[in-house]
């Protein structure tokens, strides 16, 4: 029997705790699959108090019997990349065995990182919030047909190549009023472009058909999430690569039919990172409680997340898009000990109300709030307080989608599993 592909990702703004729902269900698969985005992503573990933070590696690295596969829209910093690795090796992962890349992953230069920072302070005002980690400059790259790929570092020519498209880069510095010196950043890059050459490189789309016509089951681990997808994301405000359950074929070279469950990740409230439009935007006492209760800091920039509501219009918009077919809903602890939760129903736009969507929401779009009571502490040991569980019904019925699992602290033993076999094979 063939086996099948099983798509998670991040249906809001990203940072919804996708890292730690692929380190739970992960025995029920034999890989893992990274399918875009790059070290711009930061997948948080916690394991004994200990935490990890993935930014290009696969959530599955942490189960031995799991192949971790980097597939080939992701785009890789193979100094992000190496860093990673080490720091996996002295918490005593040794991911080299398991480790998989795309020779058709693109790479990020120093100079695409330094042409992002140009870039985004030219911008002043209208800045979007870039991570400044070289992603948009290269996928940029990638989409005109400049760019360097992993399989590339196995040529001959390899370094010409390089020096072609720092050439181009050169130039296109003269554009900018700010200069960035990424000439310091060359050598370690060069380093670990050899160290690179040591990892198992593959041609991804032939790996994942073997492993499928083996019966064997994958995970596509998505980055960031739904509302910054490129094309359905709150544009401009939004990444450079497809987060959507249709981005896992193209991330990872398999057909649609090979796609079983559509797994989407959300929070009890919503967050987002840098500039956008954010209709639920807490600005007063309830925000800056689940900023604190909830640790809302970047794993990977260190910003502080703005908070807000759950948005039912955006959730709704996520599982249509994605086609989810159940949900899992993250930190429901951080909402704990509030007297009162609300939940943001539809939007009300130039005297209109909507339960959808739309185009652009960054002006006039003034949120619809059902108020419900909140909950106490949760132990994921106990059942889940009628309140919650009210909450989650409430969800349940606007979306259309059933939520299988509930996180109720970081570690991974704070989760419970509602109808387990959902997710749980």
């Amino acid at each position: 029997m063939a086996g099948r592909v099983d798509v998670l990702l991040g249906a809001q703004w990203g940072d919804e705790g996708k890292g730690k729902v692929v380190d739970v269900i992960a025995p029920g698969y034999q890989a893992i699959a990274r399918f875009q985005g790059g070290p711009n992503a930061g997948h948080t573990l916690i394991f004994d108090g200990i935490k990890h933070v993935l930014h290009t590696i696969p959530s599955g690295v942490f189960r031995k019997d799991v192949w971790n596969l980097v597939g080939n829209c992701v785009v890789i910093d193979p100094v992000v990349f190496l860093k990673e690795v080490k720091s996996l090796a002295d918490a005593g992962v040794d991911v080299r065995p398991r480790l998989l890349i795309s020779r058709r992953a693109h790479l990020i230069l120093p100079t695409h990182r330094a042409l992002d920072a140009a870039s985004e302070a030219d911008k002043g005002q209208s800045k979007i919030g870039s991570t400044l980690k070289g992603i948009g400059p290269t996928y940029m790259d990638k989409t005109g047909r400049n760019g360097l790929r992993v399989g590339d570092i196995e040529r001959p020519d390899f370094m010409d190549r390089y020096h072609t498209l720092v050439a181009k880069h050169e130039r296109l510095f003269g554009i900018y009023d700010h200069k960035v010196d990424w000439k310091p950043m060359e050598a370690e890059w060069l380093q670990a472009i050899a160290a690179l050459r040591e990892f198992t490189l593959v041609d991804s789309e032939h790996w994942m058909d073997q492993q499928l016509r083996a019966g064997k089951n994958i995970l596509a681990e998505g980055a960031q999430g739904t509302l910054l997808d490129i094309e359905f994301g709150t544009y401009p405000f939004v990444t450079s690569s497809n987060t959507i359950t249709a981005g896992a074929c193209t991330g990872l070279g398999i057909a649609p039919s090979r796609i079983g469950k559509a797994i989407g990740i959300f929070k009890a409230y919503c967050t987002r990172v840098g500039s956008g439009p954010f209709p639920t935007e807490l600005h007063d006492a309830d925000g800056e409680h689940i900023r604190t209760a909830g640790n809302e800091f970047g794993s990977t920039t260190g910003r502080p997340r703005r908070c807000g509501w759950l948005d039912l219009p955006a959730l709704r918009y996520a599982v249509m898009v994605n086609g989810l077919t159940e949900l899992a809903m993250m930190k429901a602890d951080v909402l704990s000990g509030m007297p009162t939760v609300r939940v943001c129903t539809s939007y009300r736009i130039n005297g209109k109300e909507t339960d959808r969507l739309p185009f652009d929401i960054t002006t006039g779009v003034a949120p619809v709030y059902t108020d419900m009571p909140g909950w106490g502490a949760l132990d994921p040991k106990l059942a889940l307080p009628k309140e919650i569980e009210d909450y989650i019904r409430f969800i349940e019925e606007a979306v259309e989608v059933p939520i299988r699992l509930v996180s109720t602290g970081p570690d991974r033993t704070a989760t419970l599993l509602r109808e387990a076999q959902a997710l749980v094979r």
